[in-house]
C-alpha cells in the first residue's frame, strides 16, 4: 500500500491539487488501489515534468526556512508548507527592505559595522598612545612644582598609567553589544 495524495504531497511539498493534477495529465501513475508509490512517482515526477514549470521550493530546506523567517518576521504566519505564493511574498519583502536598506546608506544614515569597527579601534590605539606618552611630556614640570626627583616622578607616573590602561582593557562590555 502506497502514499495517499495528500500524504504523497506532503512528501513531495506540493498542494494536494498539483498531485491530483499530475496524475490526470498523467505525469505520475497510481498503484491499482488509487494510493501512490512514492519512490516510483518521484521518478515519474521528475522524468515527466518541464522544469520550467516547477515552483517548488522545499525541495531546498535552507530556501523555505528562509521563506518561513521573512515571513514570520514580517507578521505572516507560514503553513507548514512553503508555497510559491508565499516564496514570491517573502521575495517582495526582502526586496523592499533592501531597498531601504540602500536607501538609507545612501542619505548616510546606515554605516559599514566593519568600518566602524576599524575607526573605533584606530581611536583607542590613539587616545592609549596619548596616555602612554604622558608621563614623558609632564614628568619633568610636576617634579618640579612638587620637588621631587624627576626620574621618579615619571617612573610613578608610568606604572600608574599602564595599570589603568590594564584594567580599562580588562573591562568586559555590558550584554548585548557584540564586538
Amino acid at each position: 500500500m502506497g502514499l495517499s495524495i495528500r500524504a504523497y504531497a506532503r512528501h513531495r511539498g506540493v498542494s494536494d491539487r498539483a498531485v491530483r493534477k499530475a496524475i490526470q495529465s498523467g505525469r505520475i501513475r497510481t498503484m491499482a488501489d488509487g494510493t501512490i508509490d512514492a519512490s516510483a512517482a518521484d521518478s515519474d515526477w521528475i522524468a515527466n515534468t518541464d522544469p520550467a514549470k516547477q515552483r517548488k521550493i522545499n525541495g531546498d530546506p535552507e530556501a523555505a526556512q528562509s521563506v518561513r523567517d521573512t515571513l514570520r518576521e514580517n507578521g505572516r504566519s507560514p503553513s507548514g508548507l512553503t508555497t510559491f505564493e508565499q516564496a514570491r511574498t517573502a521575495h517582495e519583502i526582502a526586496k523592499a527592505h533592501l531597498a531601504r536598506l540602500q536607501l538609507q546608506e545612501k542619505k548616510g544614515s546606515l554605516i559599514n559595522k566593519d568600518k566602524v569597527k576599524a575607526q573605533v579601534y584606530r581611536l583607542g590605539r590613539q587616545v592609549r598612545d596619548a596616555w602612554i606618552n604622558w608621563p614623558s611630556r609632564v614628568a619633568a614640570q610636576m617634579a618640579s612644582e612638587l620637588k621631587v626627583d624627576e626620574h621618579d616622578m615619571h617612573t610613578i607616573l608610568e606604572r600608574f598609567v599602564r595599570e589603568h590602561l590594564d584594567e580599562l582593557s580588562d573591562t568586559k562590555l555590558p550584554a548585548g553589544d557584540d564586538g
